[in-house]
């Protein structure tokens, strides 16, 4: 006899909220991003590595607004590309770039925590008009599209930043630049 299915919330320990078991490691990961784009090198910014790359301040800003889909996610159904009302910023400067990061990262903290399991089962669905992107429940798109999307573009940042000879911080322990 196979035991009944249970949601993630009946299996969650007494007290424990969603943050804190599914994004532990969110707090690290966004004080890690913070340090990135404080060592930003001012007025780089339409500087790219490759004919096909993002310029630095394109990559930067995508970074620093990154923790806003996260907040999306978190509280709402779907975002549509086809319906518009996004401009991406495209800061130069290391105060721009984590102002903007400060912002939605704060917000995305309260989204985050206001979250509860029942809501984060709930699917989730990124499409441009017609077209579905994507569609998954909202916990394992916060860590794809939120934790996993930043430290993807976040080691990019990094390689840019060996490039134009800007010193790169530590991630998951101290980088070369640092003793």
């Amino acid at each position: 006899m196979t035991p009944p299915a249970t949601s993630s919330a009946s299996r969650a320990p007494q007290g424990a909220s969603p943050a804190s078991l599914l994004y532990g490691d969110l707090e690290q990961e966004l004080a890690t991003t913070r340090r990135f784009l404080e060592r930003y090198p001012d007025g780089k910014g339409s500087w790219r590595p490759h004919e096909k790359s993002m310029t630095l301040s394109r990559l930067a800003s995508h970074v620093a607004e990154l923790p806003r889909l996260g907040s999306i996610v978190a509280t709402s159904d779907e975002l549509d590309f086809a319906k518009g009302g996004y401009t991406p910023a495209n800061a130069d400067s290391a105060k721009e770039l984590v102002a903007i990061f400060d912002e939605q990262a704060a917000a995305l903290r309260a989204a985050i925590e206001a979250a509860d399991f029942a809501a984060l089962e709930r699917p989730w669905t990124l499409r441009h008009g017609e077209h579905v992107i994507v569609s998954a429940p909202k916990a394992g798109l916060l860590r794809t599209l939120l934790i996993s999307h930043i430290v993807h573009h976040r080691a990019q940042l990094g390689v840019y930043y060996r490039l134009l000879d800007v010193p790169v911080p530590g991630t998951y322990g101290p980088s070369a630049d640092e003793g």
